[in-house]
């Protein structure tokens, strides 16, 4: 009888190349990793900020709502002229649609996005006295204003340790990872549970602003990165 040849046995440097490859699977981030990378987050940047353009909670409010699908200076742009002519919900529905339409027009969905910004003004004044209300449930409720939305006004303008997942911060988190998720609802709740708490104000800047500029979607700029020794992604360029 034939003997059955073994497939040649892997080297033990080749398997340690492959370790270094393929590192463990891991939901979350351990512990101190998570406070090292959150520590030299703000060693950098100490007091980071939103780049949307504002002057009171409404007109973030609208900022935000704007900013779905579009960039932060390309709002800004916009704004500028719409802000010195309304700054208050009441202001808005004097402008009226049309006008709003016409400071917009530069940003992506520009109709729908005035359409909003008109019936989520109308409900200020209805239900909250011209007010932005301060809880989730409420902004939520207003036209355009979704979970990520209420948690950018939230932090910005009310100081509440929320965290807003963007395209920046979904990706870096899976990728470095800090906390991996299919959706950005699994993603804001799994770095809530890890991120220690005297982090959590500034953390979701701190990340959007590093999957902004430092960890970018199509090459991440690994040479400028701060956390690049923590991360264990495949995509990695160092």
């Amino acid at each position: 009888m034939l003997e059955k040849k073994r497939p040649p046995a892997t080297p033990p440097t080749a398997k340690k190349a492959q370790a270094r490859k393929k590192p463990a699977w891991r939901k979350y981030a351990d512990p101190a990793t998570v406070r090292e990378i959150f520590t030299r987050l703000r060693a950098q940047n100490p007091e980071p900020k939103g780049e949307l353009e504002y002057v009171n909670p409404y007109t973030l409010l609208v900022a935000v709502v704007l900013s779905a699908q579009a960039t932060d200076a390309g709002v800004n742009k916009a704004t500028r002229a719409l802000f010195a002519a309304a700054d208050t919900p009441q202001k808005m529905l004097a402008l009226g649609e049309e006008k709003v339409r016409e400071h917009i027009k530069t940003i992506g969905l520009f109709r729908a996005k005035a359409k909003n910004v008109i019936a989520l003004s109308q409900i200020l004044v209805d239900k909250h006295g011209g007010k932005v209300p301060l809880d989730a449930a409420s902004l939520e409720a207003l036209p355009g204003v979704g979970r990520k939305t209420a948690n950018v006004v939230r932090n910005i303008a009310f100081g509440e340790a929320t965290i807003a997942v963007d395209t920046h911060l979904f990706r870096i988190s899976n990728r470095i990872p800090l906390a991996r998720g299919k959706t950005p609802l699994e993603v804001e709740l799994g770095l809530l549970k890890i991120i220690p708490p005297e982090f959590l104000l500034h953390a979701h800047h701190w990340l959007i602003l590093h999957g902004r500029y430092v960890c970018k979607a199509r090459r991440p700029d690994c040479e400028k990165c701060v956390i690049a020794d923590l991360c264990t992604s495949s995509e990695k360029t160092v």
